[in-house]
């Protein structure tokens, strides 16, 4: 668990909050007990399908862990949060989806309970205390199953008014030519379906399902995006042109993102940064294409692997709209 000494800005600063990260899989549980330490104080399966067995769960961990006391429990999940109503939707815990989630767990648990975005958690982790720190402007991307992400401001969330920003992943379409060589040639690519209803949206190819989906397109075969990076590592000709398609693809809309921004550096989560290769070749391909010149690297490995959302939810709890009335 990463634990450093940075400084988390010019907020109040309560000396324990409690945070959780839900997941489609398990919820976790840890507290800070300072500004960059996290410690993880349980890990249960995740109800999905049960909203009593939901609320159930984290009441029994509330009283396991927190007790009696007052402290707010702030929660980084996936899904989208209203901030004018408070409702969330959710695809990988259905049973929240709908309900005005931080009021009525508040009036569950009996102490503030706030809901925040995981990708938005993970990027302030990594803008406050992170790779990111000491930029003004962060825009962290999340490159796993699908595509995700997250942007900061001054040391703040860059919330949305429908409590969405930094999504890049939907809405962005990806380009429909791709030059695999550098000839100056581009051959045409059809767009494909993403499962947001629309066409061509960066997540459709950008995170590791959208690898695969890639090359069973222009190779016509079914491999998993382990071993096509593991290929393209070794020079193989079929997952040379995937890998070069992808970075195309990928590269352009992110180049756009920054361009619209502003960020000076773009820290990369999720199962695909894991590959070190592919982040340095992405970063080469971005900078081609942004109208800042950026000299030394634009996007680089998150600091956060796991645990970017609990860090990000601590700092959030410490922040003065946090605090308890």
């Amino acid at each position: 668990m990463p634990d450093t000494s940075v400084d988390s800005g010019p907020y109040p600063q309560p000396p324990r909050v409690f945070v959780a990260d839900i997941g489609g899989s398990y919820v976790r549980l840890g507290v800070s007990d300072s500004p960059g330490s996290v410690r993880l104080l349980e890990s249960v399966p995740t109800p999905v399908d049960s909203w009593e067995a939901f609320g159930a769960t984290l009441q029994s961990l509330a009283d396991r862990h927190i007790g009696q006391t007052r402290s707010p429990l702030v929660i980084s999940m996936a899904g989208a949060i209203d901030p004018a109503s408070g409702v969330i939707c959710s695809s990988n815990v259905p049973c929240v989806s709908g309900r005005v989630l931080g009021a009525e767990l508040t009036d569950r648990l009996q102490r503030r309970v706030r809901i925040a975005n995981d990708a938005d958690c993970l990027a302030l982790a990594e803008a406050v205390e992170g790779a990111g720190a000491g930029h003004d402007v962060v825009f962290c991307v999340v490159l796993g199953s699908g595509v995700g992400g997250g942007l900061v401001v001054g040391g703040r969330v860059a919330g949305g008014a429908r409590g969405i920003s930094g999504e890049w992943g939907h809405g962005l379409p990806v380009n429909t030519h791709v030059d695999f060589n550098g000839s100056g040639h581009a051959e045409p690519l059809s767009a494909l379906r993403c499962g947001c209803g629309r066409m061509g949206c960066v997540d459709t190819v950008g995170g590791a399902r959208g690898m695969e989906r890639l090359n069973a397109v222009l190779n016509g075969e079914q491999k998993d995006s382990h071993t096509i990076l593991d290929d393209w590592r070794q020079g193989r000709d079929r997952a040379q042109r995937t890998v070069s398609a992808w970075l195309a693809l990928v590269s352009e809309p992110l180049a756009a993102v920054i361009n619209i921004t502003g960020a000076s550096i773009v820290p990369a989560c999720g199962g695909l940064s894991n590959v070190s290769s592919l982040i340095d070749a992405l970063d080469a391909a971005v900078r081609k294409r942004t109208l800042r010149e950026f000299r030394e690297r634009v996007v680089v490995p998150g600091a956060f692997r796991r645990d970017g959302g609990l860090i990000g939810a601590a700092i959030i709890a410490r922040q003065d709209d946090c605090r308890q009335p």
